[in-house]
C-alpha cells in the first residue's frame, strides 16, 4: 500500500508490501502484531527522514548563497542618496579663515593663525595641523592633543577671528551679476533689485534657484517671478540661505536678436 501525498520512490511500495505481510501478521493468525506495527513506523519515518535529508542543506546552500552575495542595486541607489542634514549645524572651517588661540597658563603660546589654501594652519612649535572642514570644538581638541606632546595638560580657547561672510550670487540677465553678501532677512526678489533687476532680455517667468544641500547634492527650483511680480502672490518670494544662486536666463526672443537682420528706413524708400 503506497504512503499517500509522499515523494518516496516506487521500490518503496514494494518494500513495503512484504514487510506488511511479513511483521503484521504471525504465522497461521489473522490478528495485527503490535510489534510488527512499531517496526513498520520506524521504517517509514527512517525513510522519509532520509528522503528528504538533502533539502534543507540545499536551502541552506541557497540561503548562504543570498546572505554572501554581492550588494544589489537598491544598496547602490541608497548610497547615492542625499544624506539626512544635522540640525542647527556647526560652522565648518574654510580657507582663509582666521584663527585666534589663548593659552591660559602659558601666554608665550598665543598666536593668530590663517586657513592655508591646502586647509593646514601652522602653529607654534608644532608644526601644521589640517582643520578644514572641521568645526570650532573639533579644531580646539585637536590643537589640545597637538600641545599636549609639549605641554602638561594645555588649556587653550580658540576663537574665530575672521570668516567667510555668508554670501548669494545673482547671474544671467540682470543689471549687475556678481556676489553679494547676505545680510539680514533676503528674498529673491530683493536679490533681484541687488543685483540691478532685469535686463531687457531677461526671461523672468523661469528663473532657476540653485541650492547647494551638500558637499554632492544641489537643490534646483524654477521660479515665475513674472507672475508673481504681476499678481503680487509673494508665495514664491523665497528667503535666501548662504552659497544660494539665482540664475536669470535669456528670453527667446533675446537669443533671435543677434540673427535679426537690421531694419533700416532707407529698405522702404525708394530709390529713383
Amino acid at each position: 500500500m503506497p504512503v499517500k501525498g509522499s515523494r518516496l520512490p516506487a521500490r518503496f511500495d514494494v518494500r513495503w508490501s512484504r514487510l506488511c505481510s511479513k511483521w503484521f501478521q504471525n504465522p497461521g493468525e489473522k490478528h495485527v502484531n503490535k510489534i510488527g506495527i512499531r517496526r513498520a513506523l520506524l521504517f517509514v519515518l527512517a525513510t522519509i527522514w532520509f528522503s528528504y535529508d538533502d533539502e534543507p542543506n540545499a536551502a541552506g546552500t541557497t540561503q548562504s548563497a543570498a546572505l554572501a552575495s554581492p550588494p544589489s542595486a537598491t544598496a547602490a541607489e541608497d548610497s547615492q542618496r542625499p544624506a539626512l542634514q544635522h540640525r542647527d549645524p556647526r560652522y565648518q572651517l574654510c580657507k582663509s579663515d582666521v584663527l585666534e588661540l589663548n593659552f591660559a597658563v602659558t601666554p608665550e603660546f598665543n598666536q593668530t593663525v590663517m586657513v592655508q589654501p591646502d586647509g593646514y594652519v601652522t602653529l607654534l612649535a608644532v608644526g601644521d595641523i589640517h582643520v578644514e572642514g572641521e568645526t570650532l570644538p573639533e579644531v580646539t581638541e585637536a590643537i589640545r592633543s597637538a600641545y599636549a606632546k609639549t605641554l602638561h595638560e594645555p588649556i587653550v580657547t580658540v576663537r574665530l577671528k575672521d570668516f567667510n561672510k555668508p554670501y548669494f550670487v545673482v547671474g544671467g540677465e540682470v543689471g549687475h551679476p556678481g556676489k553679494y553678501d547676505l545680510r539680514g532677512d533676503t528674498t529673491v526678489g530683493s536679490c533681484n533689485a541687488v543685483g540691478g533687476g532685469f535686463t531687457e532680455g531677461a526671461k523672468h517667468s523661469q528663473v532657476w534657484l540653485f541650492r547647494q544641500i551638500s558637499s554632492e547634492w544641489v537643490q534646483t527650483r524654477k521660479l515665475d517671478l513674472k507672475k508673481m511680480l504681476r499678481s503680487g502672490n509673494l508665495s514664491e518670494d523665497l528667503h535666501l540661505r548662504p552659497g544660494d544662486m539665482l540664475y536669470v536666463p535669456k528670453s527667446d526672443l533675446a537669443k533671435m536678436k543677434p540673427f535679426i537682420p537690421l531694419v533700416t528706413v532707407g529698405t522702404y524708400v525708394p530709390m529713383h
